[in-house]
């Protein structure tokens, strides 16, 4: 979990500009299960996801970032809140996982509007919803 990492000494050694980043950044954690956020600058939602995004979108400020859960972005995506997806492909099969898009009910069609390569293989897609 990210923040059992990333306030930590390790972080700040390891990686000093994204640890200042991430804990500096204002963050939302959107859990059910949740009882509070403790970590710095983090306020918890604790229901009607889409509904408080479709507040958060109406307010000025920078983009929003969807970071390691697939369930809510496919809540989102049913509520048409998406506005840009970032794919990263790993040239890695591991043979087994979750289904990215699990849990869309409807066809849901991309538009292919950059891509970024990197050194090491991996590939960046960025996509936006056609509407």
């Amino acid at each position: 979990m990210m923040a059992s990492y990333w306030p930590t000494p390790a972080a700040q050694t390891n990686d000093p500009v994204v640890s200042e980043k991430m804990n500096t950044t204002h963050k939302l954690v959107f859990s059910r299960t949740l009882e509070k956020a403790e970590w710095q600058n983090t306020r918890l939602i604790k229901e009607h996801f889409a509904e408080e995004m479709q507040k958060l979108k109406k307010q000025t400020g920078k983009d929003m970032i969807i970071f390691g859960s697939s369930d809510l972005a496919v809540t989102f995506i049913g509520h048409g809140l998406i506005d840009e997806f970032r794919v990263m492909v790993n040239p890695l099969v591991l043979g087994d996982g979750k289904s990215l898009f699990k849990g869309i009910k409807e066809k849901l069609d991309l538009k292919l509007i950059k891509t970024r390569t990197f050194k090491n293989g991996n590939v960046l897609l960025y996509y936006e919803p056609k509407r």
